[in-house]
């Protein structure tokens, strides 16, 4: 079967004719030896290591890696309104260095929200032209926009975003119980899909100071917040049959409810993101505010449950919620964590960091390249990607999964130098980016071309 097209929203252009050979090549579901001939923005065929070809060759070094370029859907550009944050242009480099080479914009926290269909032009008019990845986008689920979904699924996106728990930022408001029975029935009946932050607000404490010490802002977002919600997601899934995708997941309490949901036959699929697969609750400094992100890093324990589920096939992906601020917003107060803004910057360094704890734990590369790819590349239907084979777009990424290096923060393409990944040591290295068959990027040069798409939901 062809994959699916994902409608680029504007001119194709073809590239020259490349292969690229090398003797682990990511195809199939497993490393293999392959030369990939790509023509007009296209994987055309992979073929035997030694096939002759009559086009040029690129040879990869001794111990790298060919991957299908990862997808990321969950990601913060935060443009229009709030662009000092980030922005298309600065995100979309951080991407590619990262090996990422598709990426779906959340509808927060830019202004105006993307939960109209005149916003969502908003949003498309400002990355057009700037984007050194493709670009696709989610749209929002809120109060005021409920009933009036459909428009905006026609207009393109990949689905709605809601929250239920208050966001942060008053243009983008939560759902309650019955509103988010509401959401899911009205996405049902056009077979939409409703992503959720999953916290319940009945379990949090009140705004205001924490102090410095991590410990008591975790305690204010508990495990029973998530488990609550989730159990209303699932709830709300059987009732209306909407498919429904559970959003940074933090709590591996949550994971019996979720693989019992998965049994049942029900369309609920769950994402984890890098920092809580890397970085436990007993590691975070006093006043590290970096660290800060809603739901919360939890306990180490908590963290060999999550590594489990992802394991055993009962959360799906693994992407950043890369959600950057500046850094007077994330230090700005003193190293108080109720007061700091909540929110990880980690879109160049999210797939180095799992690589690192996966290692570690004596996981291989192989059992995790699918959560970075197919994975989240299934949740918004785009099966035209995230793989290495005939027809699907050519984007690939060359790694070496033993190089090492130390993360400086200013060195990363992240508008706002500050991340909680600073000064981490990460096991490999993206050291070559194509997109649509052209080489985009490179680990000594940087992005050397920019020549991202809009996409639009086909």
């Amino acid at each position: 079967m062809q994959p699916q097209r994902t409608d680029p929203g504007g001119t194709v252009h073809a590239t020259a004719p490349v292969a690229v050979r090398g003797h682990r090549v990511w195809t199939d579901g497993a490393f293999r030896p392959a030369t990939v001939l790509v023509r007009d923005g296209l994987v055309d065929a992979v073929l035997p290591l030694d096939a002759p070809v009559e086009v040029p060759v690129v040879e990869l070094p001794a111990g790298r890696v060919l991957l299908p370029g990862l997808v990321d859907t969950h990601v913060h550009v935060n443009e229009p309104g709030r662009t000092e944050w980030e922005g298309f242009a600065s995100a979309t480099r951080a991407a590619a260095l990262g090996g990422v080479t598709t990426i779906v914009d959340m509808p927060l926290n830019s202004v105006p929200p993307t939960t109209t269909v005149d916003a969502l032009a908003v949003k498309r008019e400002r990355a057009e032209g700037r984007v050194a990845v493709d670009v696709g986008f989610w749209g929002g689920a809120v109060p005021e926009n409920l009933g009036a979904l459909r428009p905006v699924w026609d207009a393109g996106v990949y689905g709605f975003k809601s929250f239920l728990a208050p966001s942060g930022v008053d243009e983008f408001g939560h759902l309650d119980a019955d509103q988010l029975r509401r959401a899911l029935a009205e996405v049902a009946a056009f077979d939409g899909v409703l992503i959720v932050h999953a916290e319940d607000p009945a379990h949090l404490a009140d705004g205001g100071a924490l102090g410095t010490g991590y410990g008591a802002f975790l305690a204010s977002r508990p495990p029973a917040a998530e488990e609550d919600a989730i159990a209303r997601v699932i709830d709300g899934v059987r009732a209306t049959g909407a498919r429904a995708h559970v959003l940074h997941l933090s709590d591996a309490g949550a994971l019996p409810m979720l693989r019992a949901a998965k049994d049942e036959g029900l369309p609920i699929t769950v994402e984890t993101c890098p920092h809580y697969l890397t970085i436990d609750a007993e590691s975070v400094p006093d006043g590290a505010t970096e660290f800060k992100c809603c739901p919360p890093i939890r306990e180490a324990g908590n963290q060999d449950a999550l590594w489990a589920g992802l394991l055993d096939g009962t959360i799906h992906m693994v992407v950043t919620d890369h959600s950057p601020s500046t850094v007077d917003l994330k230090r700005g107060s003193g190293g108080d964590f109720g007061l700091a803004w909540g929110g990880i910057a980690g879109l160049q360094v999210g797939f180095r960091a799992t690589w690192t704890e996966a290692a570690r734990r004596g996981v291989p590369l192989e059992r995790i390249v699918p959560a970075f790819t197919t994975g989240p590349a299934a949740l918004v239907g785009m099966t035209d990607r995230a793989a290495i084979a005939p027809g699907a777009v050519a984007h690939l990424v060359e790694f070496d999964p033993d190089a090492e290096d130390t993360v400086h923060v200013e060195a990363l393409e992240h508008r706002n130098p500050i991340s909680a990944y600073d000064g981490r040591t990460l096991r490999g290295r993206v050291t070559r980016t194509w997109l649509h068959g052209a080489q985009v990027a490179t680990a000594d040069r940087g992005v050397t071309a920019v020549a991202g798409r809009l996409l639009r939901r086909a």
